[in-house]
């Protein structure tokens, strides 16, 4: 079982008055273990529209393993290990934006609706170390794939 260089993971979607808050908590179902609890805050947007911001974040190792073997599904797994110089920023972030829609559906894709943040852990605390480790680690869930 491979170890999890992050602190921890967020994942947020927001779930405007067009759509189904059920089908959005789905989507973010999609990359949670089961019965994790969602999060949810009611926001209001620039014309007065409800928005439902859904959250949750994940900080057991067992957990993360998890969210992570879901990402190594993506078709592009190996493009996201390779694209980290990007992904990282200064403060040690990986960030990545996910497809909300083909999430409902069960798909794993890069695209919009579903942000992801993992804090990666680095000793010492440079963006270098955590692009080495979060690299280090996806590869690891991809090969195992």
């Amino acid at each position: 079982m491979p170890s999890v260089p992050f602190h921890y993971v967020d994942l947020r979607a927001f779930c405007y008055a067009t759509e189904d808050e059920k089908r959005v908590a789905g989507a973010l179902r999609n990359f949670l273990p089961e019965e994790f609890e969602i999060e949810r805050a009611t926001s209001e947007g620039h014309h007065g529209d409800r928005i439902v911001v859904l959250s949750a974040r994940v900080e057991r190792a067992d957990e993360m393993r998890h969210v992570l073997d879901r990402l190594s599904d993506l078709d592009t797994a190996q493009q996201l290990a390779d694209e980290l110089d990007e992904r990282v920023d200064d403060n040690c972030s990986l960030f990545l934006r996910l497809d909300k829609q083909a999430a409902f559906g069960g798909d794993v894709r890069l695209g919009d609706g579903i942000t992801v943040r993992a804090k990666v852990e680095a000793y010492p605390a440079t963006k270098e170390k955590a692009v080495e480790n979060a690299r280090e680690a996806l590869e690891t869930f991809i090969a195992e794939k």
